[in-house]
């Protein structure tokens, strides 16, 4: 009987595929707030087709079919890096615990996202719906950042590296830097860049949920610097250096959308601005991660011998 062939994968490779499994995810981002930018979100006006009579573009389309069937033909070539970084993981020898939900879940989670945005087009690109497909992908990208972490540690137990007040800090700077993103979903809802002519707006007054918008910021940016110090001030210098690049994004990030808000929100900062979002969440788990470590698993001591009693009452 013959045994299957196995190729195994170098952690290294791994990592790098789980890293481009992260670029591929943030490009997507930026390629689908491009759609909406040049009023392209219903370039294909149906799903999964482009039109009724066809899944790809047709000339009648134009420049904007181009943009959103282009835009679709994307997730397959994420799907594919995903597919491979699965397949990586399935080759390691011996088998990494830990890493194969992971490398499923973002795998899974592409398809996923891509109905979700399906049902954007199929409902004329409601705002809420449209926001919903952004935190989707805000989703997949920090199980892909959960993943390339993954593949650097060993298998052994969670180590906390702060002390627990520190730790609970961290948890909540996260959950704040999640409420930004989705507060910020809301100010894109009421803006101008609905991605077609047609499109709804969330009806919510612009002015008012950016200011909220606005506020969280504030809160998040005045979090990191407390981690900042406070990292410092008990010596874990791997986590200040994490919030110390938290708050350099955060910082760029929030001179780009003042600079965006008061000059009526070109393409050009929106579009960055949406990158800047995806930095601020990776930027956010970094310093969750470096809360912690995980140590080599310590191998069973080897059991003792057994006792012959008979012999040793002898």
């Amino acid at each position: 009987m013959k045994r299957s062939v196995r190729f195994p994968v170098s952690p290294t490779l791994l990592r790098r595929l789980a890293f481009a499994s992260i670029i591929a995810n943030v490009a997507i981002v930026v390629t689908g707030g491009a759609v909406r930018l040049t009023a392209s979100g219903l370039g294909c006006p149906t799903w999964p087709r482009c039109t009724d009579e066809s899944y790809t573009t047709t000339s009648e389309m134009g420049v904007h079919g181009v943009i959103e069937f282009g835009n679709r033909l994307l997730t397959f070539a994420v799907g594919i890096i995903a597919l491979a970084v699965v397949l990586a993981v399935l080759a390691q020898v011996p088998r990494r615990r830990g890493l194969l939900p992971l490398a499923v879940g973002v795998l899974f989670g592409i398809p996923a996202q891509a109905v979700v945005g399906g049902i954007t087009v199929l409902t004329n690109l409601n705002p809420w719906v449209v926001g919903l497909h952004f935190l989707a992908s805000m989703v997949v990208i920090a199980a892909a950042y959960a993943l390339w972490r993954r593949t650097a540690e060993p298998d052994g137990p969670v180590v906390p590296t702060v002390p627990a007040p520190l730790r609970t800090l961290a948890r909540i700077t996260t959950l704040v830097s999640a409420s930004v993103l989705v507060v910020g979903t809301w100010v894109t809802g009421s803006g101008p860049h609905a991605g077609d002519q047609g499109a709804a707006r969330n009806g919510l007054d612009p002015e008012s949920i950016s200011q909220v918008h606005a506020d969280g910021v504030f809160l998040l940016i005045g979090l990191s610097v407390a981690l900042f110090f406070a990292f410092r001030a008990v010596g874990a210098a791997r986590a200040a250096r994490a919030a110390g690049v938290l708050l350099a994004v955060e910082l760029g990030q929030g001179v780009i959308g003042f600079v965006q808000y008061f000059t009526h929100l070109p393409a050009v900062l929106v579009a960055a601005h949406m990158l800047g979002s995806c930095l601020v969440l990776l930027a956010t788990l970094g310093v969750l991660w470096a809360t912690r470590e995980r140590r080599p698993a310590v191998p069973p001591a080897p059991a003792a011998p057994a006792v012959d009693r008979v012999g040793a009452a002898a």
